[in-house]
């Protein structure tokens, strides 16, 4: 008796339990009776240990994160998503039932979700089921649980939590106990006393399973045999069972997150409180979350304003209740709104090379990395034996779909097209089930009810018209239309036969040989030479093989410029206005006639290798063979095209397709047949800077263009900054009608010593006032090919204007400098025109300061007068009017000066027509008056 009380003294004192008295009974038996004790410093010491690594991994961020700056934490960025109690019987109920209007919502935190129940037995710990669909934050709720409780900050009634990926445990090949699991992942918890099953200890224990779908568990006692010692070795599948049967460690709690589809894999008597992950229901929660991504940039007060403004523009469009907004219910797709607009706002030469197919890629990675399409698999039986890659199940279906759509321009479908194109052919009770499961699990992810009706369709139509169905993001439809292009999934049926034909003649022909090889000893092989037939065939099967990634290139090439989208505005202005919507009065337009110039691009952009990398990770493989191919074809189709002439908004898209092509060769081959881009009036953002400077650097040295035009683009002072690796290409670079100032000619000055094949340089109307003319005037001299440079319509006086003289007359090659349109005096026009004259210490220069030259009329009066007409409805009226009127005193100046009646008569015919230019420019500003006050114009 005495040897077996210090056994059980010492198991006390093993497990914490400290033995505070010992009561005899009668004959052998005895009783002992504990208090828990203070936590041992080993004990102490494991747990502090357990929390600094648990931290430390669950603080890891995605390399997809990393993209907004490496400035984000989980804590700054994370917004609670709505969680919401669901009754048992109501816990597979439509989540609109449970936000109608008249429905009071209380949502839940997890410390509240492990508030004990009343009708739960107080001796056993809780079993909570946390379950959503693809995108509603479930994995982002699980590591932020898990951060908040290692810093004490939530559910600090659990001295232990366990973390457990479903994943993990469902590829495990070998049996294992409870503590062995424990100890395998986390080894500073082997043989912790809190998880020895004794003396009710687990009740301190959280464990916690997240993504019970990839786990096949079965609950019959028949399949899963009973356990209650966490140190007999099981199937993981087993020892989870026995966790929520509650028949092992029946004190601990535990947590279990999964998707919809797998809802009842755990019966309800197992379960204690049901919770459902809601997303973002309200624009309140999606602008915190934009807020927390966008405003935490780590750039100067103006980009923080930027952000400001871009967050403002969002709440706006969503609080319209838009199909953003309906998209934005899930946090993933405001994920890629944030990661969208971080692209095309906060894109810096200094950050890693983005695209917008890299972000697609990216977003589709971190919902469905490592997705298979299946029930699950049991313990060693490898995953990729039975299932297929859920994303590629995603490209077969959806994104066929969505190639249809781009197809035949449409971007809504009916309930019908839906079911005809997703798992309309299934035949066997297996695809029923897989189709089953991605309906209830995937299918909403990308597809939304269309909540914007097009203008063009009359109410009554509205009324009787069914319920139809867009992409969740516009831009969705055409990566997966794409996709399912590159990987070669829209065969024609001739193709997809002769493929067949061809596998199944090619293993015919293996036989075949295989048999010739012994008749061959004793029959000639003359007889058997028609078998030798049936290896040609799979090499007619490789000729349609090549067609079709021609296909694929002609058909990139042909989307790319497509006459009736040649007037739209760019992609990224498209891409922006889908997100932060168009404000003002718009035209009536059917959301069905939209084009599709997204389509061509991300078919470039997915065979850069990055994104096919990822793509590999997604079960979708993207061949080199198939890439070379298609470049070869796009190479072709692409010079072609760019022989006639683009608009400006075409050019961008090319150059944006080569961006997102990431490939130096091809960029340079293609641009070696463009002399010249012309992007006037495109609006200019540092990212199509970026862009056009990163495109144009795949160029050799050798490569000039003869004209680079960025007139009326908006450029500012530090888009110049990014634009300066693009200077070093051109011989005449036009910048007109840029708010550039002074600053922005400092810097075009620090990077055109580069270029050495300058030859004209105009900065016409750029607000360039003394200084920068006289910064220009000194830097001259390091432009040596430099002959032409206009710097009309600006601030320039008569000092700086002098000095810029005086530079040109020096300068080898200068011969024309264009200063009309600039606040010069009469006397300081007189010296211009003396100081461009000839003399000793220099060259003779063409000095454009007005319509006269003195009391003789200036030689380029035309020029000038041109210049004027072109640009006066963008320009200043009033400035340009007031220069026309100084124009006229300098000609009636000069026509008093002239004895010859004949000069008169020219005086009077350009008089007579910068009369006319006023009279036009005083009749628009009448009719604008009358626009505003709604008024006819007089006649």
């Amino acid at each position: 008796m005495q040897r077996r009380l210090t056994q059980l003294l010492g198991h006390c004192r093993r497990t914490s339990w400290t033995p505070s008295c010992v009561c005899a009974t009668s004959g052998t038996s005895f009783k002992i009776y504990c208090t828990s004790a203070a936590p041992q410093p080993a004990e102490l010491d494991a747990l502090e240990i357990h929390k600094q690594r648990l931290l430390m991994w669950f603080s890891h961020l995605p390399q997809e994160e990393k993209q907004f700056g490496g400035s984000f934490s989980p804590e700054t960025m994370h917004v609670d998503p709505l969680i919401l109690e669901r009754k048992p019987e109501d816990r597979a109920g439509l989540l609109s039932s449970a936000l109608r209007p008249d429905s009071q919502l209380f949502s839940k935190n997890m410390e509240q979700l492990f508030d004990p129940s009343p009708s739960w037995d107080s001796s056993r710990g809780l079993n909570v089921l946390l379950y959503g669909a693809v995108g509603t934050g479930k994995s982002t709720v699980v590591r932020k649980l898990v951060q908040d409780w290692c810093r004490g900050r939530t559910l600090g009634q659990f001295r232990l939590l366990v973390p457990f990926s479903c994943e993990d445990l469902s590829q495990l090949s070998k049996v294992s106990s409870l503590r062995d699991l424990v100890g395998r992942k986390y080894l500073h918890l082997r043989r912790h006393p809190l998880l020895s099953g004794e003396g009710g200890c687990a009740r301190d224990v959280l464990f916690l399973f997240n993504g019970l779908e990839k786990m096949k568990l079965d609950f019959r006692i028949g399949s899963t045999e009973l356990c209650s010692d966490p140190n007999e070795p099981l199937p993981p599948g087993v020892v989870v069972v026995n966790l929520l049967r509650k028949y092992l460690l029946p004190e601990a709690s535990v947590l279990v997150t999964t998707r919809l589809s797998a809802l009842d894999r755990v019966p309800q008597k197992y379960i204690s409180r049901y919770a459902q992950i809601c997303g973002f229901i309200d624009p309140d929660r999606q602008r915190a979350y934009f807020a927390s991504r966008l405003l935490q940039q780590t750039g100067d007060a103006p980009q923080k304003e930027a952000a400001q403004a871009l967050v403002e523009l969002l709440y706006l469009n969503l609080q319209r209740e838009t199909q953003l907004a309906a998209a934005c219910f899930l946090p993933s797709y405001c994920w890629l709104t944030c990661a969208t607009l971080h692209f095309l706002h906060f894109t810096n030469a200094n950050a890693p090379i983005r695209t917008l197919t890299g972000i697609y890629t990216s977003f589709l990675r971190l919902n469905f990395g490592g997705e298979v399409l299946g029930m699950g698999s049991g313990a060693g039986t490898p995953i990729q034996e039975h299932h297929n890659s859920l994303m590629l199940y995603v490209v077969r279906t959806v994104g066929k779909l969505a190639f249809d759509g781009v197809t035949n321009k449409r971007m809504s479908f009916s309930e019908k097209e839906l079911e005809q194109w997703i798992g309309g052919k299934t035949k066997t009770d297996e695809e029923l089930r897989q189709l089953a499961m991605f309906r209830t699990d995937v299918l909403d992810f990308f597809l939304a009810p269309c909540v914007e009706r097009s203008t063009v369709v009359s109410a009554e139509t509205s009324e009787h018209e069914e319920q139809r169905y867009v992409f969740a993001a516009p831009a969705m439809q055409e990566y997966l239309a794409a996709l399912y292009v590159v990987l070669g999934e829209n065969k024609t049926a001739l193709e997809k036969l002769t493929k067949q034909v061809s596998t199944a003649i090619g293993q015919a022909s293996e036989d075949v040989n295989a048999l010739l090889t012994i008749i061959s000893k004793f029959i000639p092989l003359r007889i058997f030479t028609i078998f030798n037939l049936l290896k040609l065939f799979p090499k007619l099967f490789e000729k349609f093989s090549l067609q079709n990634k021609g296909r694929i290139g002609r058909t990139l090439a042909t989307e790319m410029f497509r006459d009736e989208d040649s007037n739209n505005e760019d992609v990224l202005d498209q891409v922006e206005q889908n997100l932060l919507g168009v404000h003002g009065p718009q035209a009536p337009q059917s959301t069905e006639q939209q084009p599709f110039e997204l389509y061509p691009i991300f078919m470039g952009g997915l065979l850069n290798y990055g994104n096919r990398v990822l793509l590999q990770q997604l079960g979708c493989t993207i061949h080199n063979d198939t890439v070379a191919q298609i470049t070869k074809a796009l190479r072709k189709y692409l010079v072609r095209e760019l022989s006639k002439p683009q608009p400006p908004e075409e050019v961008v898209d090319l150059l944006i397709l080569l961006y997102e092509f990431q490939n130096p060769r091809l960029t340079a081959e293609v641009l070696s047949t463009i002399r010249s881009i012309r992007l006037c009036n495109i609006r200019m953002t540092p990212l199509k800077c970026y862009v056009l400077s990163s495109v144009l650097s795949c160029t050799p040295s050798s490569y000039h263009l003869e004209v680079l035009d960025l007139s009326s683009c908006l450029l500012t002072p530090d888009m110049l900054r990014i634009l300066q690796p693009a200077f070093r290409h051109t011989h005449h670079l036009k910048l007109c009608d840029n708010p550039i100032l002074d600053a922005g000619a400092l810097s075009l000055l620090e990077a055109l010593p580069e270029n050495q094949s300058l030859r004209h340089l105009t900065l016409m109307h750029t607000g360039l006032a003394d200084g920068g003319a006289v910064e220009l005037a000194q830097a001259l001299h390091s432009h040596s090919g430099l002959e032409e440079l206009n710097v009309a319509y600006n601030n320039i006086g008569d000092n700086a204007a002098l000095s810029l003289v005086d530079a040109c007359r020096e300068h080898p090659t200068v011969h024309t400098l264009h200063l009309y349109l600039n606040p010069l005096s009469d006397v300081g026009k007189q010296s211009l025109y003396v100081r461009g004259d000839k003399s000793k210490t220099g060259r003779k220069v063409r000095v454009l300061a007005s319509v006269t030259e003195g009391s003789d009329l200036s030689e380029d009066w035309h020029p000038i007068l041109s210049v004027i007409r072109e640009n006066a409805k963008s320009w200043d009226r009033e400035r340009v009017k007031q220069q026309l009127r100084v124009f006229l005193r300098d000609l009636e100046w000069g026509r008093q000066q002239q004895p010859k009646f004949w000069k008169r008569l020219h005086f009077r015919r350009v008089e007579r027509g910068i009369r006319e230019t006023l009279k036009q420019l005083e009749k628009r500003d009448v009719i604008h008056a009358c626009d505003v006050r709604n008024q006819p114009p007089p006649k």
